[in-house]
């Protein structure tokens, strides 16, 4: 799979060690930053990110920062990004198979290394349904045309 992979300097240390596990386990990994724990500003990397799956250069992406919160919202911006931030993998799992997300929003400061690769596991690992659950997916991308 091919993944894009992004962080603010707040979970710098994260990325690194998640992107690490996806080439380990076989994926393709375009890092779009940040490259250092310096100050920068979430939205230019997360966007990045972001783009790279709304465009289908990307099959899912990984966005980071110290909560979370920034990046998930500065992904969900791009036109065709349904971007999950997730703290546990029940919503991890359940945001693939019911919403279809195709990137994964995590907080280095909320949630442990071990557990971001667990949840970063089951992201990737999980189908989405389909069925009853591809009509909603189709309104909520109705809301952006």
């Amino acid at each position: 799979m091919k993944i894009s992979i992004a962080c603010d300097h707040g979970a710098y240390e994260l990325k690194e060690r998640l992107k690490a596990r996806l080439l380990s386990q076989g994926h393709e990994v375009i890092d779009c930053g940040t490259n250092s724990a310096d100050s920068c500003d979430y939205p230019d990397f997360g966007v990045a990110a972001a783009r790279l799956v709304a465009d289908g250069r990307c099959d899912r992406g990984v966005v980071l920062c110290t909560t979370g919160i920034g990046m998930s919202i500065a992904a969900n911006k791009v036109k065709g990004v349904r971007c999950a931030l997730c703290h546990e993998t029940l919503s991890a799992e359940m945001t693939r198979r019911h919403n279809d997300a195709n990137v994964l929003a995590m907080g280095a400061g909320v949630t442990g290394g071990n557990l971001a690769e667990r949840i970063l596991d089951v992201f990737l690992s999980t189908e989405f349904e389909g069925g009853r659950h591809q009509r909603r997916v189709d309104k909520v991308m109705e809301i952006e045309a």
